[in-house]
């Protein structure tokens, strides 16, 4: 019987831009990389080889030094050898937002614990380059627009693995939230869209509160946060 894992497996290995591009625009598609295969069979047998059902916690979208790289959302190649025990041969540089998600993650309970309760994924599982720097979906805006219907089809998509649409995380208070929010007034997919910021943001700009940015998380997904 199909496992969340060999959904979220599938869905990532087979994943194709069927959008126009913006010129000087372009696509970050780890997967065309034979070792992004082989190390996510093994992620999702170990995480997620089972019928769980999960809440989903949504960024951006990936980014070149982390899943832009590993295929797996907001993990980095260090993380990927040194947190999860998967060895690889890519770069071992550090992605600030893999930074904290990873303390996140370690205060949750750890990797076991947190992927048999959550899915990590991005509003566009398709990351992208423009001037060799990451650029979000939402920046460029005829970007946005040809983006529009492949999130919808990847959200409904990912939804399908077994997810628990009760409450959506949003990673991104800022135009991620607004977007997400503008598409589920339209679709209904999730019945609470609960904001956090973002993890690159607390990294750059609110360090010195990394610690409390840490519990903050930790009670938003255990649903001890007031107003969540």
């Amino acid at each position: 019987m199909k496992t969340f894992g060999d959904s979220a497996f599938k869905f990532l290995k087979n994943i194709e831009p069927d959008f126009k591009l913006p010129k000087e625009i372009f696509c970050l598609l780890p997967f065309e990389n034979p070792e992004v295969i082989k190390i996510n069979k093994v992620f999702y047998r170990k995480y997620y080889n089972d019928q769980l059902k999960r809440k989903l916690i949504i960024g951006i979208n990936p980014g070149r030094f982390g899943s832009g790289i590993t295929g797996i959302s907001f993990t980095d190649p260090i993380k990927l050898e040194n947190v999860l025990n998967i060895k690889n041969s890519f770069v071992k540089r550090a992605e600030l937002s893999s930074d904290f998600i990873y303390k996140v993650i370690h205060e949750f309970g750890g990797p076991e614990l947190f992927y048999k309760k959550y899915y990590l994924t991005a509003v566009s599982p398709i990351g992208f380059i423009k001037d060799e720097k990451n650029i979000n979906y939402y920046d460029d805006k005829k970007l946005n627009e040809y983006l529009n219907k492949f999130i919808v089809k990847s959200l409904e998509t990912q939804i399908q693995f077994g997810i628990d649409t009760s409450v959506v995380y949003c990673l991104g208070e800022g135009q991620n939230f607004k977007y997400l929010k503008k598409l589920n007034d339209q679709h209904h997919f999730f019945d609470q869209i609960v904001p956090l910021a973002h993890p690159r943001f607390i990294m750059q700009y609110k360090r010195k509160m990394l610690g409390d940015f840490v519990k903050l998380y930790v009670q938003a997904l255990n649903g001890t946060l007031k107003n969540t």
